[in-house]
């Protein structure tokens, strides 16, 4: 008898195809923008 569950045998998930995910790849810009800005806004400051 097989007692292996169906999940183990799938080939799992990596990192790909967690950045494939749009709500995922919008939060990282978001932070990366916010980022860019306090460095700009801290080189330069107008």
């Amino acid at each position: 008898m097989n007692d292996e569950p169906a999940e183990i045998t799938d080939e799992p998930r990596g990192c790909l195809f967690a950045l494939s995910q749009p709500p995922l790849m919008f939060f990282l810009a978001f932070v990366g923008t916010l980022i860019l800005l306090t460095a700009v806004h801290d080189l330069y400051r107008w």
